[in-house]
């Protein structure tokens, strides 16, 4: 198996325990019941190791009591020990009904902030470099009063300072709740039955305010009932762009016009329906390069019997739909996808996909006796730009099926491979740590920007070895609710060493770093690139 699941050896629930997320399941079947919820892999307390964060559910009128439920902190103490300091941290219980996270440096001050979405107000935590957080949305002005989903911070407007896009989804409430039916049975309603809500763009003021810039900026879309969002530089003009996944209406491809506005280029580009120009029930969302041709690609979970999505960048803003061609669609036709997200899980210079499955019909066995509520998981190893799904990652994940919804992906251990989050509808979540590739070379950088915002969200890198050249970008968001580590991965295969990285900053600025060993985490500045720092990492086993 190319991951072992693994428990943390202490939290505040116990030894070896996870806090379980809430997943309320009751008789009126309120629709934010099915979405389950995002984490996070972060370095709140900036030492270097990534941290967990978990978010929670909440109540709805028709639950059974219970105690207000935090979100889950856990810190990561190093030697695979995680301890939960939820409390210690400032993330106070609550009752809200908590969907998902995104992890950003709004105030530029070295460590990260967090915002976390809701059905029905947001919050802002401002991160106050002692390991505590302060809940600052109301100066921020950033709360908003609808059901929101994914979020993404980004610098739109180049200005240095991170803004804000938050995905909203369905205008539903606890109130509104018509009873549906599938084949005479109680179910979940379709999206279908609610109306959509724009999403919000929020400028970040540069003095701890944002300002609401949704209908100036262009991207106020009362049709969209969006659940997935990545900020990525698709056309490599220094400008940042967004896509959108959005649930059985369109998906929305933004072109950034470097005026402060987008322009929806989505029917242009051939992204927003699938090759029957249908629209598909977008879940989750990511953007990397999976085919070598230094375009960067989009892949978009959906619903089953829809199959996931894969378009190709083909350069000016066009994409082909590649799902079939690439063997991605082959497998998944009876899963319905969440989470998502490139990465190279066997260090072998090239991005494959792993994505989180779940049904969002609790009892659509006796619906569709061919479907399952939980679901194994996915992960596709690329060949040549062609997926293939990873059998024994699919037969291990069959034995502990699951409803899984958020995923983030980061090295939590720092031994030169990626790892994964997974949050889980009603269970615990899962970490799985990667057991294959630090059997090959890597390097990994972490990214801080002067000129351009610290998180260096839409930096490009084009990385050189004996065995040919790959490229990867920071983007903001992707995924289903979460976020992962904004730390650059490269696997290198047999490369011991890299004769060039170009960095090309949002800001323009490009600097080229020669001839760097292998096995290494970079600490990277924007301006002192020839002044990078060095943190060893463990050389690989042997194969």
């Amino acid at each position: 198996m190319p991951f072992r699941q693994i428990l943390p050896r202490r939290s505040a629930t116990g030894p070896g325990r996870w806090a379980s997320i809430f997943g309320t399941r009751t008789a009126q079947k309120h629709l934010v019941e099915t979405m389950g919820s995002g984490c996070a892999l972060l370095d709140y307390d900036v030492d270097g190791k990534l941290d967990v964060l978990l978010i929670n559910g909440g109540r709805t009128p028709d639950s059974a009591p219970f105690e207000p439920r935090s979100h889950a902190l856990y810190r990561n103490r190093g030697g695979g020990r995680l301890e939960e300091v939820t409390r210690e941290a400032g993330l106070a219980a609550t009752a809200d009904y908590g969907m998902g996270v995104a992890v950003g440096d709004y105030d530029n001050d070295g460590d990260p902030d967090l915002y976390l979405t809701y059905f029905g107000p947001n919050r802002l935590y401002r991160n106050n470099g002692d390991g505590t957080f302060s809940d600052v949305t109301g100066r921020a002005g950033v709360a908003g009063a609808e059901w929101s989903t994914s979020a993404a911070f980004f610098d739109y407007d180049r200005d240095g300072a991170p803004d804000l896009y938050v995905v909203n989804y369905l205008d539903a409430t606890f109130e509104r709740n018509p009873p549906c039916e599938m084949k005479g049975i109680r179910a979940y309603c379709h999206p279908r039955h609610f109306a959509g809500v724009a999403d919000r763009l929020y400028r970040n003021l540069g003095d701890g305010r944002f300002r609401d810039v949704s209908r100036s900026s262009g991207i106020l879309n009362p049709e969209g009932k969006g659940l997935g969002v990545v900020a990525a530089d698709f056309d490599q003009d220094g400008w940042v762009d967004l896509y959108v996944a959005n649930d059985s209406v369109r998906n929305l491809l933004f072109k950034n016009n470097r005026d402060g506005t987008f322009a929806d280029v989505t029917l242009l580009s051939g992204t927003g329906y699938n090759s029957q120009a249908r629209a598909e029930a977008g879940m989750g969302v990511d953007a990397a390069d999976y085919d070598g041709d230094r375009l960067l690609d989009i892949v978009v979970t959906n619903y089953d019997l829809e199959t996931n999505a894969l378009y190709r960048y083909q350069g000016n803003w066009l994409f082909g739909d590649e799902r079939w061609r690439s063997g991605l669609a082959r497998k998944d036709r009876f899963l319905l996808g969440f989470g998502a997200g490139f990465l190279d899980f066997d260090n072998d210079g090239d991005r494959d996909l792993l994505v989180v499955n779940g049904h969002v019909v609790d009892n659509i066995e006796r619906i569709q006796p061919d479907l399952s509520h939980a679901q194994p998981d996915q992960l596709f190893e690329n060949r040549g730009g062609r997926f293939l799904e990873h059998e024994p990652f699919y037969r291990g994940s069959s034995r502990q099926p699951r409803v899984g919804r958020g995923m983030a992906l980061g090295d939590i251990d720092n031994d030169g491979d990626v790892d994964v989050l997974v949050s889980n509808c009603g269970a615990e979540p899962a970490l799985l740590l990667n057991q294959v590739g630090a059997r090959k070379n890597w390097i990994q950088l972490r990214l801080t920007g002067t000129d351009s915002s610290r998180d260096a969200v839409g930096t490009r890198l084009t990385l050189t070895t004996a065995a040919g050249r790959q490229t990867d970008q920071v983007t903001g968001g992707g995924s289903y609710l979460s976020a992962g580590d904004l730390r650059a991965h490269f696997g290198l295969g047999e490369a011991s060493r890299v004769e060039e990285i170009r960095i090309r900053w949002p800001s323009g600025r490009e600097e080229v770093l020669k001839e760097i060993p292998a096995n290494r985490i970079l600490q990277v500045t924007e301006g002192r690139a020839s002044e990078f720092s060095i943190a060893p990492g463990p050389r690989p086993a042997a194969e």
